[in-house]
């Protein structure tokens, strides 16, 4: 057989380098479609992929994502930090209320969303929205209690929505409750308008201002309907005790009306509360935390000796040890004492302290009186009508979450550790 000439071996060389190289760019060009479709969450690569066999990343919770073991995290000081805070901002979060937007309502500086709270023998971990719908995903977690609860609600909201992409978040309102929903997640962070946790007549979430409060100390079971199928559950309760020295309730008869003073009537309604969670959380599915108290600052003479104004115009946190007024100390020990009688494991979140320096980061005369932002007259008047209970956001309330995002990736990975409980034995067969 006649070799083929040479030029012709060359130009086959070359015919089948050519055709090797186009393959590869061929195989390389449709992998970065198929990578850049990943990146882009409306592409139909993405969607496709979605729907055959849904992308879902092992959660690894590292040491940098817990508290140090033995760190307390409730002692340790303000630190001013501009350059990682705030983790988000009023534009950025399409889910905020006007109750809380300072900026927007017209408050001159934005100093208040700048400080950092620094653990004084540990690290603070950074909050990580990913990681926490990851850990969150097919599961509720749900915010109970008053406003102070509900802005807590809305940090959180504000938090975690950020990456999620838009159509695949949404926010319901079916009073008493708001839902937002992480589609891709199958999961839910949620609102429970529950002023006093157990019942009373100021239930409404949307009309709940009444003459005479009313409180019914042993009845939760309406309320705990909507929170036996809850995962995590944040409880909140103080503000609105505090209305007067006493409080009209009733106990064990619903007509039986009685003058009690808050501090009794108050352990009565926690220990409704401790015996509700005894009867229907299972402990080995659910996770129950108890917000201590956020801290009123009504009186600046309290920190500033001498001054007769408010936290109106404060624009600093208070250095040094502080506590006051606003805070009850029996209201804390009925808490503590309520919480460890439990035969069920319940975290306190105790941020009443690292919050009592924060004179500056209320909403002050920047943010609504009974649904409506306060007119130009009142404004010029904060002595009657700067709000010094309710808090800006982004601000202090973002770091109550950064500390139960901690807590509750440590109960993830500790959940995940521990072997499940051994199955109880089957019981003995006897023979007949």
């Amino acid at each position: 057989m006649k070799k083929a000439p040479p030029f012709l071996n060359r130009h086959g060389q070359v015919q089948c380098l050519f055709t090797a190289a186009l393959a590869s760019l061929l195989v390389l060009g449709t992998a970065r479609l198929v990578l850049d479709g990943l990146k882009n969450s409306h592409s139909p690569v993405l969607q496709l992929l979605s729907r055959r066999n849904p992308v879902r990343l092992p959660v690894n919770v590292s040491d940098e994502d817990v508290v140090e073991v033995g760190c307390n995290v409730f002692e340790g000081k303000w630190v001013w930090d501009n350059g990682s805070y705030p983790l988000y901002t009023e534009e950025s979060c399409q889910f905020l209320v006007k109750q809380v937007t300072c900026q927007r309502n017209g408050r001159p500086d934005a100093l208040y969303q700048n400080w950092r709270w620094q653990p004084n023998t540990c690290k603070l971990p950074r909050f990580n929205a990913l990681k926490l719908l990851e850990v969150l995903r097919d599961k509720r977690l749900m915010f109970v209690g008053d406003s102070i609860q509900r802005g807590m609600f809305e940090s959180m909201v504000c938090l975690v929505q950020s990456v999620i992409p838009d159509g695949k978040k949404s926010l319901q309102r079916v009073p008493p409750r708001k839902i937002f929903t992480a589609k891709d997640y199958n999961a839910t962070i949620e609102y429970f308008w529950a002023p006093f946790v157990v019942e009373s007549n100021s239930d409404n979430a949307i009309n709940h201002t009444v003459r005479k409060r009313l409180v019914k100390l042993d009845s939760i079971a309406k309320h705990g309907k909507q929170w036996e199928s809850v995962d995590i559950l944040v409880f909140e309760s103080y503000i609105w005790w505090m209305y007067k020295p006493q409080i009209n309730a009733t106990l064990g008869y619903p007509y039986n009306v009685q003058e009690y003073k808050v501090t009794t009537a108050y352990r009565l309604a926690m220990e409704t509360w401790a015996r509700w969670l005894e009867d229907r959380i299972n402990p080995h599915s659910q996770k129950v935390y108890f917000m201590s108290m956020s801290p009123t600052h009504l009186w600046s003479w309290e920190w500033k000796h001498g001054s007769k104004g408010n936290c109106f115009n404060e624009s600093h946190p208070i250095q040094g040890p502080y506590w006051g007024t606003g805070s009850n100390l029996e209201i804390m020990g009925i808490v503590r004492d309520v919480l460890g009688q439990l035969q069920i494991d319940a975290t306190l979140l105790n941020i009443t302290q690292l919050s009592e320096f924060r004179k500056d980061g209320h909403t002050s005369v920047y943010g609504e009186r009974r649904g409506r932002l306060l007119t130009k007259e009142q404004r010029a008047d904060p002595k009657n009508f700067a709000d010094c209970i309710h808090w800006c956001l982004p601000g202090v309330p973002d770091t109550w979450n950064e500390i139960l995002y901690a807590h509750v990736l440590q109960d993830y990975r500790s959940r995940k550790i521990k072997p499940p409980p051994a199955p109880a034995p089957a019981p003995a067969r006897h023979k007949t």
